[in-house]
């Protein structure tokens, strides 16, 4: 990936918090076949060795069988993006642009059948989207049929992060007005794209 050094992100914990926080990856893969790209959420997990990403998909989608612990993977986690106007900016001339956080992080994913795997993954994603609803949905809850076919339908995987590579583009080469005039004019406009991109460069530049 290009990262100028003014959107060069390397304090890990900061990509872990991103990485963890927009959990819905792009999972490619690059086998003599050809490119497979797979998107899943995934959790992202801290360990002795460093990060791990772990997932599953359907047992029906063949991306699954090249992920052998030899054939290296590429996880995208997309942040907040949108355009920006350059009629925004305090100062001129300058040129439309797209502002955006990403992170890569390069592995070799390994598949795991085993189930209590597959059930530890299933619950980690379960809790963190279930566990704030008043009556939340329960793996434990379902009839035991129903269970062992959904769980016979999916393949999990876990891929150490050998490599991470961070790019936030939120206007660091910009004057301080500038970004500032950015974050308003994304306030304007009131989408929903544009309104976590606003959030997310006050947060991280303090604009």
């Amino acid at each position: 990936m290009y990262v100028p050094e003014a959107f060069k992100v390397v304090d890990e914990g900061e990509i872990q918090a991103f990485v963890q926080r927009y959990d819905f990856a792009t999972m490619v893969s690059s086998p003599a076949t050809g490119l497979i790209a797979t998107h899943v959420p995934v959790v992202v997990r801290r360990e002795t060795t460093g990060l791990v990403v772990v997932g599953h998909v359907a047992r029906a989608n063949s991306h699954w069988r090249v992920m052998d612990g030899s054939v290296e993977c590429l996880a995208i986690f997309h942040g907040p993006h949108s355009y920006v106007s350059p009629t925004w900016y305090a100062n001129s001339p300058a040129v439309p642009t797209w502002n955006y956080a990403v992170v890569h992080a390069y592995g070799k994913p390994r598949f795991r059948e085993d189930g209590p795997f597959i059930e530890t993954v299933l619950g980690e994603l379960v809790y963190r989207y279930e566990s704030h609803r008043a009556e939340p949905w329960q793996i434990e809850d379902q009839p035991s049929d129903f269970r062992d076919k959904m769980l016979a339908g999916i393949v999990g995987f876990e891929m150490p992060v050998l490599k991470l590579e961070a790019k936030f583009k939120i206007g660091q080469n910009r004057r301080l007005e500038d970004r500032a005039g950015t974050i308003a004019g994304l306030e304007r406009e009131k989408s929903s794209e544009g309104i976590a991109l606003a959030e997310f460069m006050r947060a991280h530049q303090g604009g």
